[in-house]
């Protein structure tokens, strides 16, 4: 009852002026028995579960970093399994640095991602959790989370960090809750996904590409210009314009999508290859889901281009004027 009663932002929030935070976390501490060897709906299976519902709201999530639950569930995550994954992101809410995370956080990314796969495909994991475990606003807040992580790790010194989390197949999944959002919002766009986000879920994905855009916006090497990015840039960047537009989006969420927006904007000068794979696999699912792919288009009536472009059979090339495609 009690795990269940967490997932609940209100009951969290009193549990967390209670010594349960204190109980589940000592539960841990004192067992024996390694996690491998945890049992459904064990004490161990129990209070860890209990620590991931309570580790995603703010009052319970700081009764647990006071009670410290980052210590003593911190191995746990090297176990790989469901143990592991919800060690992970309890790790991720609670707000543990990026070192903390084994293997430079690539298990972390891989396991998460494939969870939020998993939900949106309305799908489980054989032996270790079926359809409707976990909520997606839950998997994408800890992705969130752990971008949140990694880009603190790189500060102002590279993408190396955010590069683990940046795969393409991970930042087209968080454009596509987004976007699937936008999509539902209209009642005058035919074709739509067969799942449809919660504006958490939303907010969430679009904090976690801004999060990543270090290593999303990295050039090309070596430098050049490229039509496919310039396109994703645009259609990227308006499809993110257009959630912040939408009237139930938060102001963190519409904060982050601009912020994203515009950087993203800025970056159409050159090729940017994770940028470009990301977009088309975007594009792919818009497709298989049958949704209108010119829904995020420009709206802009041409692309300047010079002789520097792909485009220098035009007679303007090589003349000191510029010329404008319509």
């Amino acid at each position: 009852l009690i795990k269940n009663l967490a997932k609940s932002e209100e009951n969290a929030s009193l549990f967390g002026k209670t010594d349960i935070p204190k109980c589940v976390v000592g539960n841990i501490r004192n067992t024996t028995a390694p996690p491998s060897r945890w049992t459904s709906n064990s004490l161990e299976d129990f209070s860890l579960f209990v620590i991931l519902n309570l580790a995603q709201w703010p009052v319970s999530r700081q009764a647990l970093i006071d009670a410290g639950a980052i210590d003593e569930i911190k191995p746990i995550m090297a176990e790989g399994d469901l143990q592991g994954l919800k060690a992970t992101m309890a790790c991720a809410f609670l707000g543990a640095p990026w070192s903390d995370f084994p293997d430079g956080g690539s298990n972390a990314a891989k396991s998460i991602s494939e969870l939020m796969t998993n939900i949106i495909e309305k799908k489980g994991k054989d032996g270790q959790y079926a359809y409707g475990v976990f909520k997606l606003y839950t998997a994408t807040k800890a992705y969130r989370d752990l971008c949140c992580a990694a880009n603190s790790a790189d500060g102002n010194e590279g993408d190396s960090n955010t590069k683990v989390l940046a795969v393409p197949s991970a930042v087209a999944l968080c454009l596509q809750v987004v976007s699937d959002l936008v999509l539902a919002a209209d009642d005058e766009i035919n074709g739509g996904s067969k799942y449809v986000p919660d504006v958490k879920s939303a907010e969430y994905s679009a904090s976690a590409v801004s999060y990543m855009l270090p290593a999303i916006l990295q050039a090309g090497d070596p430098p050049r210009k490229s039509i496919q990015s310039e396109k994703a840039c645009g259609e990227i960047a308006t499809m993110l314009t257009q959630y912040a537009n939408l009237a139930g989006t938060s102001s963190a969420g519409k904060e982050s999508a601009l912020r994203a927006a515009e950087e993203i904007k800025a970056g159409s000068g050159s090729a940017r290859p994770i940028l470009e794979i990301s977009h088309e696999s975007w594009t792919q699912y818009r497709k298989r889901e049958g949704q209108p792919l010119d829904q995020f288009l420009s709206q802009e009536k041409g692309i300047e281009v010079d002789e520097s472009g792909p485009l220098d059979f035009l007679p303007c090339v090589n003349s000191e004027s510029q010329c404008t495609i319509m």
